[in-house]
């Protein structure tokens, strides 16, 4: 059975980490997760993207989510594990992060923002389907909540959508064409808190052990791919990752 020091040494032993993290490393903060019972997708059906795109009113039923908070994906704080994660790209030991997950909360704890690949998009604004103009939530609150005004771009007149990757919305090509170069550049794959389900995100690590890579997985439970992985650690992120990283 392995643990913290185990995975403390091998981070100490790596020279170029990539950090991938899940839903799992967020619901320390109480952000819910996705799939699990209780997450977001038991309480709510997911809007697909087309029918954002065709439907006035799923379009309005998104909009309200994102303006109560109702899905719960935002306005929380990171906690240790977003913190450790932090100190290992600032002492120079991770190159970047990949992430699935949509709340900001990596750059809220410091990493720079171009260090962190979201590969499901980010919740905390929104850009213009047409143009890609980037929208602050905040300048666009104002007018649904009170006049119920569905959002245009200000720019071209385009729909406007919460920079997230709905279902049935295509992956982004630049930060999944990134992800795949920072994996096969590493010396050490680190997963935290995903479930290696969703693909094609969770083929990332098996790319990585595939390259010569290390791989570690900080999970609670149990992934697909735990018996490919140099280290599997059950336990919560937050502690098993402060022990392993500690400040200075």
């Amino acid at each position: 059975m392995a643990s913290r020091a185990d995975l403390a040494r091998l981070i100490d032993q790596s020279r170029r980490a990539v950090v991938f993290t899940g839903a799992g490393i967020s619901t320390e903060s109480g952000i819910p997760d996705f799939r699990s019972p209780g997450g977001v997708w038991s309480k709510m059906k997911p809007i697909y993207f087309q029918e954002f795109v065709s439907d006035p009113a799923k379009r309005r039923e998104a909009w309200e989510r994102a303006f109560t908070g109702k899905a719960g994906w935002t306005g929380r704080q990171p906690n240790a594990g977003h913190y450790a994660v932090a100190r290992l790209v600032a002492r120079g030991k991770a190159s970047a992060i990949i992430t699935q997950n949509v709340d900001n909360l990596h750059q809220d704890s410091g990493v720079p923002a171009d260090k962190v690949i979201e590969l499901h998009g980010n919740a905390t604004y929104a850009t213009c389907l047409e143009c890609g103009e980037r929208h602050e939530l905040e300048d666009l609150k104002a007018g649904f909540l009170k006049a119920g005004e569905i959002p245009y771009c200000r720019r071209c007149g385009g729909l406007v959508k919460t920079a997230t990757i709905s279902f049935g919305q295509s992956m982004p090509e630049a930060p999944m064409l990134r992800a795949e170069e920072e994996t096969l550049a590493c010396d050490l794959f680190l997963v935290l808190g995903s479930s290696l389900v969703v693909y094609p995100a969770a083929g990332f690590p098996q790319l990585a052990k595939q390259n010569g890579a290390a791989l570690a997985i900080v999970n609670r439970e149990p992934t697909p791919i735990d018996g490919y992985a140099d280290l599997v650690l059950h336990d919560e992120i937050g502690p098993a990752l402060s022990e392993a990283v500690p400040a200075d």
